[in-house]
């Protein structure tokens, strides 16, 4: 909307001082004529913004002028400051951090630059890998689940090609930079991967859902029914230094405690024996399966092999 581009322009030059309007541009996600048709509604409007030419000319606000933001405490907007990225939101996150940050001085502004949250490396473990999700599927899907409307979506399962399919959302929930929509089609429940929603479409028709929704009773409704499909669960001991590596080939931790030695207990599931063998083999031995006794016997029999193959050579 006009208005709150009108509000982001302003923020922009508060924050940053002069910009070009080729910079606001490609802040705004709009082109330079749109930001030159701003900046003259603005001055209309009686915001005291200038223009300044020259090689490092540009567009700046007169010193002194501030807008307002209430109803924040230091704490609420640090939290915003310091957040992440969901649901396709990232333009309405940007515009609300450029407010938060206005309204903050500057010695509260500079403590979120204190914090790093979730970045995509760390120092144990290899590069994360972010899901990519369609911009314009996540607009109808997050449109959809608001305004209560059905939802047609072309799916890929997998291993199976893409169908549409329509269905009646009932929420939206991110876990471990993953994002899931919670919907039911013809009356039963499906969990689908937002990253495979190649594209999507908003119906008129209203969903079939119920008017309050407690999407954190369902999801965990939904984790138990998919973890007793099939998958194994490990009880395995773990050092904390692999703690992250063991959780980036589970498919889920049911729990976790610490151990007098230092180690971690942890129950872990797996797709299968097969999965679980492979995931705890690349852990050396930082990691011991404590349960079930055949993935242990499978281990021993791998290492006993291996043992084996490389036993020294007599002259």
């Amino acid at each position: 909307m006009r208005a709150d581009r009108l509000i982001s322009l302003v923020l922009l030059l508060r924050r940053r001082g002069r910009l070009t309007a080729e910079a606001l541009a490609a802040e705004l996600e709009v082109s330079t004529r749109t930001v030159l048709r701003d900046i003259e509604a603005l001055s209309a409007a009686g915001v005291p913004v200038y223009a300044e030419r020259g090689r490092h000319g540009g567009y700046a606000l007169l010193p002194g002028f501030r807008t307002e933001l209430t109803g924040l405490n230091h704490d609420e907007a640090l939290a915003l400051l310091t957040t992440g990225r969901a649901f396709g939101l990232g333009p309405a996150l940007a515009s609300a951090l450029r407010k938060v940050a206005d309204a903050l001085p500057e010695s509260q502004v500079a403590t979120a630059g204190r914090f790093l949250v979730e970045p995509e490396t760390d120092l144990l473990s290899r590069r994360r890998v972010t899901e990519d999700v369609d911009r314009a599927a996540m607009l109808e899907v997050r449109r959809a689940v608001l305004a209560g409307h059905r939802l047609r979506i072309r799916y890929a399962a997998t291993g199976q090609e893409p169908l549409w399919r329509t269905v009646d959302p009932l929420g939206l929930v991110t876990v471990r930079d993953r994002g899931y929509l919670l919907a039911t089609r013809a009356g039963a429940d499906r969990t689908y991967r937002l990253s495979r929603i190649l594209a999507a479409q908003e119906r008129p028709e209203p969903a079939e859902r119920p008017g309050e929704v407690d999407l954190a009773r369902i999801w965990r409704q939904r984790c138990a029914a998919f973890l007793a499909d099939g998958h194994l669960t490990v009880l395995v001991r773990v050092h904390p230094d692999r703690r992250e590596d063991l959780l980036n080939t589970a498919v889920a931790v049911r729990a976790e405690h610490p151990e007098p030695d230092g180690r971690l207990r942890l129950e872990v599931t797996y797709q299968d024996a097969r999965h679980a063998e492979w995931a705890l083999w690349q852990l050396g031995t930082d990691a011991e399966a404590l349960t079930p006794q055949s993935l242990r016997t499978a281990l021993h029999d791998r290492a006993a092999a291996i043992a084996g193959r490389y036993r020294p050579r007599t002259a």
